[in-house]
């Protein structure tokens, strides 16, 4: 007979169920999820975005280089293996209780990603380009949170990104171009998205990028009534192309994104639309249309 699982592990709504972070999507939520992801591609393709998909997994010694580990400790989720030496005796006899000892596991080499754009970056270091470059991505992305919230906070997550890479100019004109999109996407479903800098850093802490973040935001994010973030417009200056060596017509290249996190976009419409996810994916449609 199944164990019954505990009740604070678990959230469902009509068309999904959330357990310890992990979120399945029965069809009406997966079609919607596409549906949407969709819509935010075509934005990317449509401006000229090449569409790319990176490595699952992110080399610890290269995010080291990002101040990775500085800025974002809590959210980091190291991928290991069982050290060969402790193979046979977890063949033989399996360890008790429900996670694998820590000291029969192999030092962590790699992680998993925080965000769809690193791989990105990753990809592009030593590269140089005399035009802005476009790229759309999607990545299935994991932050280790203090709690998680339904379809709002999860641990595992899809990211879709469109990233500029190029002047500052370029990359300020892509971010205020999506602003826009976003907001009339929105308002033409019925959502009120409240427009607010966010205050998650990935510079230096003690930095002078830090200073010139508080007088001139370098994220936004558009939040949801209750407060969810289902997107965010992500200003990185000059960090990447530094840290990366990405040059634009030979200096240190500009980076900026627009993110949206898939799930919390389904959260929202789940939300507006009362559980009714199969006229929210009429809704989506009928609004890509129309743009």
């Amino acid at each position: 007979m199944p164990v019954a699982e505990p009740a604070a592990t678990r959230e469902t709504g009509t068309s999904w169920s959330v357990r310890d972070g992990l979120a399945t999507l029965d069809e009406p939520a997966v079609l919607l999820k596409d549906a949407l992801d969709a819509v935010f591609t075509h934005w990317g393709t449509e401006a000229g975005a090449r569409r790319q998909i990176y490595p699952p997994l992110l080399r610890a010694e290269e995010l080291r280089d990002l101040d990775y580990f500085r800025n974002f400790p809590h959210l980091g989720n190291p991928v290991t293996r069982i050290r060969p030496d402790r193979l046979a005796t977890h063949a033989a006899a399996p360890p008790e209780g429900t996670a694998l000892p820590a000291a029969d596991l192999a030092d962590a080499t790699h992680l998993l990603p925080s965000a769809a754009c690193y791989g990105c970056f990753l990809h592009l270091s030593g590269t140089s380009t005399d035009t802005p470059v476009l790229i759309t991505t999607v990545a299935q992305c994991f932050r280790n949170e203090d709690h998680h919230d339904g379809l709002r906070r999860l641990w595992g997550f899809t990211m879709r990104e469109i990233v500029c890479v190029g002047s500052a100019e370029a990359v300020r004109a892509h971010l205020d171009r999506h602003q826009e999109r976003i907001a009339a996407f929105g308002t033409a479903l019925g959502l009120t998205l409240d427009r607010q800098p966010a205050t998650d850093p990935f510079f230096e802490k003690d930095g002078s990028r830090t200073v010139m973040q508080m007088l001139a935001p370098v994220k936004e994010e558009y939040l949801h009534l209750d407060g969810t973030a289902v997107a965010s417009t992500n200003n990185h200056r000059n960090f990447f192309g530094e840290r990366r060596a990405i040059q634009h017509a030979g200096r240190p290249a500009f980076t900026g994104c627009v993110a949206f996190g898939l799930e919390r976009w389904v959260h929202a419409l789940d939300d507006l639309f009362e559980g009714d996810l199969a006229a929210a994916h009429r809704a989506v449609r009928r609004t890509a249309e129309r743009s």
